[in-house]
């Protein structure tokens, strides 16, 4: 075992020729002509399905990563989760324990992706829940090399940080995602709650709702979708999606279960829907119709399955998403909830 570590001096000293990058105001690092011309590659070939997804891990239940994996892989994608906590539960439970990584971690992580040559290989980079600034400063950073690597890389960003009026992250990582993370990013899919924190402008109407993705698109974000809000009838739901110079579309959602009934994990799993069904689509309306669909048809199985249908009081582990148990609607979404094209 020894022997993996030791380096072989002649084949590093003097390469024939260097190609010389600089990202993210990192250390210049040089790059041979025959992996410069492998990342060529990846960067043009359509063919290439793997998603970078860097957010939370939990042993026991269904968020974050372990949330995301395994409807991205049903849908025919390789996925290389990269931890940014790995807690024994979700943060709904009475306690949790685990650590969080730090952005030296992650910067050693990655580097090992990068010295592999690994690189070329990801279409997408995915984030969710991340607790540390620096980390999310991180995240910029290598986003440029995946770029660089892959100019076709598409960016998918679910800026978690709260819900329902209440901030669950450092409200530090806040500037961090509105000036320098989010105008990275090709598609965002923030709740109602995140909107009014990156905006700073109260979402209380659809005239707002119209408003604020314009925000998002002046900061060149060609496909904004608000996963939920309480703009709907009463026991209604209302997503919203707009892209840049195309439409702009609305689902109305029926709510599932008892009215104080909420579940964790069904914003990571939109998100990862959501870039699934997008990869390769030209029918945008299409992919808001799956992604609504196979999300509800998660909840719908999840509430199935609660004592009293979620009328009364759950446990937060009845609570947790029957993912597994949806593997169907997932591979197979069958839309029943239509979008209505509003401009």
């Amino acid at each position: 075992m020894a022997l993996l570590w030791k380096y072989n001096v002649s084949k590093i000293q003097k390469p024939t020729s260097f190609i010389c990058s600089l990202i993210g105001g990192h250390s210049t690092r040089k790059v041979p002509r025959k992996r410069a011309a492998t990342m060529a590659a990846g960067a043009t070939n359509p063919d290439i399905k793997r998603v970078l997804s860097i957010q939370s891990h939990v042993v026991h239940g269904y968020v974050g990563n372990k949330v995301a994996t395994y409807p991205l892989q049903l849908l025919g994608f390789d996925v290389d989760p990269l931890n940014s906590v790995q807690f024994s539960n979700h943060t709904g439970y009475k306690t949790f324990k685990g650590p969080v990584s730090n952005e030296k971690e992650l910067a050693t992580i990655f580097e090992g992706l990068e010295e592999n040559e690994l690189l070329p290989l990801y279409s997408h980079l995915l984030t969710g829940y991340i607790g540390n600034p620096l980390f999310l400063r991180q995240v910029g950073h290598i986003l440029k090399k995946l770029r660089l690597a892959n100019p076709g890389l598409v960016y998918v960003c679910d800026p978690v940080m709260g819900d329902n009026g209440e901030l669950y992250v450092p409200k530090e990582l806040l500037p961090v995602y509105r000036d320098e993370i989010i105008p990275l990013a090709d598609i965002i899919t923030p709740n109602q709650f995140e909107v009014e924190l990156l905006t700073e402008k109260e979402v209380r109407s659809e005239a707002a709702v119209w408003e604020a993705m314009e925000w998002f698109h002046q900061r060149g974000i060609k496909t904004v979708v608000i996963s939920s809000s309480d703009l709907g009838q009463p026991g209604v739901l209302r997503a919203f999606l707009s892209q840049q110079n195309g439409p702009r579309l609305a689902i109305d959602i029926p709510k599932q279960g008892g009215k104080d009934l909420v579940f964790t994990g069904t914003g990571d799993l939109f998100a990862s829907l959501f870039l699934a069904h997008s990869h390769g689509s030209k029918d945008i309306a299409n992919v808001f119709e799956k992604t609504i669909a196979s999300l509800q048809a998660v909840i719908k199985r999840t509430v199935a399955s609660l004592p009293g249908g979620g009328n009364g009081p759950v446990k937060a582990a009845e609570r947790e998403l029957k993912l597994v148990q949806s593997k169907t609607e997932i591979e197979q979404p069958q839309v029943l909830l239509k979008a209505q094209r509003l401009n």
